[in-house]
């Protein structure tokens, strides 16, 4: 069964982008060559690619122009977005799901790779309340943003959560790359 992972950087006070929707002039704190190889391998190790969709379109709106190495690969993976609103799929390799359900029929159908959500915050948020996220993989950049922060990644209406820390990795950059899991009930 595949694992659905949750990427994503965040600010030290838990902001996933700026004030402004879209702005992840933050991600620029973290760059470097060891984020570079982990979004790779990320990408490369991807089943599928799941998204809500205001990451959906903000996501395909920048990578069909996109002339960055990464843009064959991102057009070309399989992508899901999870919506009860959006008509059509309509960015290269794209399907609609309309609910949690066949979002955990998709862990079954991925064999042993994973599924990234990358940003989705909203959508984070009801995979975290249905128990479907198996890992959590967050960068911390080496910021507070305050008042210059946008909303954050981790829903306060969501129930607590204890997670057990599978590795931690300090970046040239100053940010840390954090991985949790679930911990047992």
């Amino acid at each position: 069964m595949g694992k659905l992972i949750i990427w994503n950087v965040m600010s030290l006070d838990g902001a996933f982008e700026g004030v402004t929707p879209w702005d992840l002039s933050m991600h620029e704190t973290v760059w470097g060559p060891e984020l570079k190889k982990l979004s790779d391998d990320q990408l490369s190790e991807a089943a599928l690619l799941l998204f809500g969709r205001n990451t959906y379109e903000g996501m395909r709106d920048y990578w069909v122009t996109s002339t960055e190495p990464e843009a064959p690969a991102m057009n070309n993976t399989p992508k899901v977005v999870v919506s009860s609103t959006l008509k059509d799929a309509d960015w290269n390799n794209s399907r609609i799901v309309r609910s949690l359900d066949e979002v955990a029929s998709l862990k079954q159908d991925t064999g042993d790779r994973g599924i990234f959500v990358f940003g989705s915050a909203k959508l984070t948020a009801s995979l975290r309340d249905a128990g479907l996220i198996d890992e959590y993989r967050i960068c911390i950049a080496p910021l507070l943003l305050g008042k210059t922060g946008g909303p954050p990644l981790f829903k306060p209406e969501n129930e607590r959560r204890r997670l057990d820390l599978i590795k931690a990795e300090p970046l040239q950059s100053g940010g840390v790359l954090l991985f949790y899991q679930p911990a047992a009930a």
